[in-house]
This record gives C-alpha cells, structure tokens and sequence, in this order.
C-alpha cells in the first residue's frame, strides 16, 4: 500500500492517562516534521464514545493550534483479565473496531501509526500490522498493560519510561524497545511560576511563610486523598498553603466553599485545573498525588518533590505502586501505601518536606531522572527518521 509520507494516526484512549502523552508526540512530531520543511497531518482513531474525541478536537498545541487534524471514532471493547459476561459481547466490539480501524487506515494510507494504548488501540494496531504499516507504541507505566502486552506483537518499535521495564524482556526483544522517559506536554517545559501565583491568588514574597501544597487525585478526582486531606486540614494549613484539585466526581462543592470559608488563603480548593496546570504546578513547592504516569512525570520535569498515595488493591493492576516504588527507590518521593495513607504517617511525611535541605535533595534526584531530552522528542525524531528514510 502506498502511504502518505505526509501523515501520521495516532491511536489510544479511554483515559486521559492514554491521550495526553500521546497528543505531546503528536504536538512534537509537527513541530520536528515543520523544523525539517515538512508539514504533517495528525488523525486520531479513538473511542466513539466517552471523552476521547473532545480531549482530541480541545487539544491545541504551544502554537494556538489544534494537534490533531481529524477524529475518527470506532468501537472499543474492554480486555478483562477476570471472568465477565460483558467479555463476551465486547468480543464483537473488537472485532467490529478491528475492520473499522482497517477501512479508516486504508483511506488515511499514513505513513505509521503511534499507539498510546488503551483497550481502543489494540484493533488499529493490529489492522496496521495487517496493512504493513510501522508501529510504534508507549508504554508509560513500570510494568505493561494488557493492550500494550499485545500491541507490542504489532509493533516495530516499543518506547518505554523506564531501562527496568526493558530489562524484563528476552534479549531478542530488547532490539524492538527503545527507552524514552514518559512523554510530557510542551506546556510544562515552558512555565511560568508568577502565572501559577496569580490564578491561585497567592501573592509572591522573597518571605512567603509557607509552603505550597498541591494536592491531585487526578481528573476524577480521590476519594482516599480528599478524606485524608479534610482530616488534617487544620494541621496542613498551619504549615502549608494548601492548593487541592478536589476532582470533578470524587469531591463535595458545598464542603469546598465551607473549608475554604474556614481556612481563608490557606486553602484553594478547585475541581479541576487544565489550562493552568502547568503554571500551577510550577509555582507548588512540593506534590501529593496518586501515581499514575502522567502526573508523575509532569511532576518530575518540573523537579517537584512528592509525597505519593498509590491505587493499589483488587481494582488495579499495581501499576501505580510499581511506578510509586520506582521513584521512592531514587530517592525522589516519599510513598505512603495502602494502610500507611494515614493522619499520623501523613503528617510525619510531610514534616519531613517542610524542610527545604530535604525538598532540595529531591529535586536533584529528580533531575536525574528526568533527563536533558523531552522523551517527545526523542520518540517524534525516531519515527519520523524511520518515515523518512524510506523516501
């Protein structure tokens, strides 16, 4: 089949956690192709439903643009590792995704296709296979998903977040995996901390009298977190300004604007933070959060120390905890699992971080972690190399 040389799909969702990573290669591969006298166009083959094709049509790169050029849905059939009725009738969800994504991929004719995973990948990388069109997957989390575990069949190439991960597979498999670092949105690598001051309402001083406490339990947000915060809000904000993204399912409006009544500029609650994020996080002190890729490394490039509460139980599949250990190891965040989330241990965590000396030494671990290179970048310029030097 003859491709267009012009044109790169990318495919992924279901979560935000397999979109946004996506979108900031996406992002950098226009900007690489555009540096080189190319112009590329970006589709996206996601979810028909659910929150994939708005992320995708809102996503607007540091040039006011939109990434993505086009959207084309297709059905998505959840992969269950356990017994479930539903594993039967989302059989012929992927099996109709499967001659979907082959009919989209055969107009589109790109010259590869990028996957970030998610259950939604798996037809379109396997009807590319099929097509003879490249892969290329990402894999951000410390251990592999199950999409991922079969994507990674299709693949010409697998990047990874971390040389761990590599090191589990067969020396023959090796050669197909090239280690990256998580993908981060060019937003974060070009902040503005005095920006982050100013939506929150804080003002600067060379004697701020205390730290900035960002709490994220993500989009939807955490229950566990935002209990153990309403607990000890009393202490937190006696040595913290406490900024907490409450989430937009997980959190109580009403409970928000009375806390925030009570504790006065020692406490910012907000559903959601997007647009600002990154400004916001750049003017925090330190980070509590889950541990899910992105926000972890988001964190990480902007060496923000952190306190980290992983899911972690019989509803996942460990992969925060694995991600969790990984940057508690290196000397880069402080972990509190499962029943050490506490009042008492949260406390004498984050006594500890109030410390400057101790945040200061995270921060260069961090730095260690997180590179010289945006993992973006180094994953757009394989590819398109890769697209190129077929020409």
């Amino acid at each position: 089949m003859i491709c267009n040389k012009n044109l790169v799909a990318f495919t992924g969702g279901g979560t935000g956690g397999h979109i946004y990573p996506g979108l900031a290669v996406a992002e950098q591969l226009k900007k690489s192709s555009s540096e080189n006298g190319h112009s590329l166009t970006i589709a996206w083959i996601g979810n028909s439903k659910g929150m994939d094709k708005k992320i995708i049509e809102n996503a607007h790169g540091s040039d006011g643009k939109k990434i993505a050029d086009s959207f084309y849905g297709i059905p998505s059939g959840k992969l269950r590792r356990y017994f479930s009725l539903q594993n039967f009738s989302d059989i012929f969800k992927i099996i109709a995704a499967y001659f979907s994504a082959r009919r989209i991929l055969r107009k589109l004719k790109p010259a590869a296709l990028f996957s970030k995973g998610g259950f939604v990948s798996v037809p379109p990388c396997l009807a590319a296979k099929h097509l003879h069109i490249p892969v290329f997957t990402h894999e951000c989390d410390f251990t592999l998903g199950l999409a991922n575990r079969i994507n990674f069949k299709s693949a010409d190439t697998m990047f990874v977040s971390y040389e761990e991960t590599k090191n589990k597979f067969s020396e023959e498999a090796q050669k197909r995996i090239l280690v990256t670092g998580n993908p981060v949105r060019d937003a974060f690598y070009d902040t503005n901390p005095q920006k982050g001051l100013d939506f929150l309402h804080i003002k600067a001083s060379a004697e701020k009298p205390k730290p900035i406490l960002l709490v994220l339990g993500g989009s939807s947000g955490a229950k566990q977190i935002n209990d153990l915060i309403v607990e000890n809000l009393d202490w937190l904000c006696q040595n913290y300004i406490v900024v907490h993204q409450t989430g937009l399912v997980n959190s109580d409006e009403s409970l928000s604007k009375e806390l925030k009544a009570k504790y006065g500029e020692n406490y910012k609650p907000y559903s959601f933070i997007y647009e600002q994020m990154p400004d916001v996080l750049a003017a925090a002190d330190l980070i509590l959060s889950r541990a899910g890729a992105n926000s972890i490394w988001e964190a990480a490039v902007l060496y923000k120390p952190m306190l980290l509460i992983p899911l972690c139980g019989s509803g996942t599949r460990g992969d925060q905890v694995d991600n969790a250990k990984f940057f508690e190891e290196k000397g880069a965040a402080l972990v509190l699992l499962g029943q050490e989330a506490n009042s008492e241990n949260l406390k004498k965590s984050l006594t500890k971080m109030l410390e400057p000396d101790f945040r200061q030494a995270m921060k260069e671990k961090l730095c260690n972690i997180s590179g010289s290179q945006k993992p973006s970048k180094q994953i757009a310029e394989y590819i398109l190399n890769n697209i190129w030097r077929t020409e």
